[in-house]
């Protein structure tokens, strides 16, 4: 009978190699109608690489295993902007595009601004009874229905945005396209099979990730924000890290910044629209760590247009401080 850790390995195989299916048929459909590079990172892409992290989110607000699914979007979007950018930038600087500058980088400190509205009723409360008395483990505020339907509205605006923009400015003609294009049958395959991997691999993620946490004596909380958020989140390194050396920086971005979008808008938003979100003192600091991370990142490629390699290895020190800070927090 295989164990629990058995059991994680297996999700996240699943989980990646449905996200590759998946990934390979939805671009194998994009390419048909001829979506830009940026495009595809930003939606097929980051969506298809987003797919574990949506899977395991929804599958703990199913189960009522709220901490798992809200822990679970931070520490993928820590794990976005730092490592996978960062890792990008050790192989090939990374700049950004105008568009992703003036348009996705914003929406992105949006979403993750938004998902602090309710935090002032928290922080009240908690200077209230006094912050010596206050647990990591305490719930501080609720991420509602309200919430969660909001966020969906804005991820579809934001979809038709950006279709709007792919048909605005297609790609070159057929001739440039060498390739030869994969056949229907096997697109609608990897799409339906990849699916079906990235549900089933989801499951026995959630469910082994918290049997691994409660005989280790750890919190949903923490294996959230770095084993599971690490395992749903290699679809992203290794499509980034693909991408970057082949020179596709802007897919790479695209992929990143959309996948931080999605995992906001749509994976919190379709686990909060179907069960409120409660976030604790813990996931409330990692709000707002998230949102100082993201900021930093946003001012580093505003300013020098790109990402090198000095900005990478400091991105990276930066995750690898994140998890020391959330590990010393837990058994503190």
């Amino acid at each position: 009978m295989l164990t629990y850790l058995e059991i994680l390995i297996v999700g996240f195989y699943a989980l990646i190699k449905g996200a590759d299916m998946f990934v390979d048929g939805s671009s194998a459909v994009a390419k048909r109608f001829k979506v830009p590079g940026a495009i595809i990172g930003l939606t097929i892409v980051a969506m298809g690489t987003s797919a574990p992290e949506l899977a395991v989110s929804v599958t703990s607000a199913i189960k009522g295993s709220n901490e798992l699914a809200i822990s679970n979007v931070l520490g993928s979007n820590l794990f976005n902007v730092l490592v996978v950018l960062g890792v990008c930038a050790l192989f090939h600087p990374v700049p950004v595009d105008s568009t992703i500058l003036k348009r996705d980088f914003p929406l992105n400190i949006f979403a993750t601004l938004a998902m602090l509205f309710a935090a002032p009723v928290g922080i009240k409360a908690i200077m209230a009874a006094g912050l010596e008395n206050v647990k990591i483990s305490d719930k501080v505020y609720d991420l509602g229905r309200i919430f969660g339907i909001g966020m969906l509205v804005l991820f579809i605006i934001y979809m038709v945005v950006l279709v709007m923009a792919a048909r605005k400015n297609p790609t070159g003609s057929e001739e440039e396209d060498t390739g030869e294009p994969m056949p229907m049958g096997k697109t609608i395959f990897s799409i339906v099979f990849g699916a079906i991997l990235i549900v089933s691999g989801g499951e026995a993620v959630v469910e082994s990730a918290k049997n691994i946490a409660f005989s280790l004596g750890m919190s949903e909380t923490l294996v959230g924000l770095t084993i599971v958020a690490m395992g749903t989140s290699l679809p992203e390194l290794v499509t980034s890290m693909v991408a970057a050396k082949k020179g596709e920086v802007d897919m790479a971005v695209g992929n990143v910044i959309g996948s931080s979008i999605f995992n906001i808008m749509l994976i919190l938003g379709v686990s909060c629209t179907i069960l409120p979100v409660g976030v604790n003192f813990a996931s409330m600091c990692d709000i707002f760590i998230l949102l100082a991370v993201v900021i930093i990142c946003f001012v580093y490629c505003l300013f020098g247009k790109k990402i090198g390699r000095v900005r990478g290895i400091t991105m990276l020190l930066m995750y690898i401080g994140y998890v020391v800070f959330a590990y010393l927090r837990e058994v503190g």
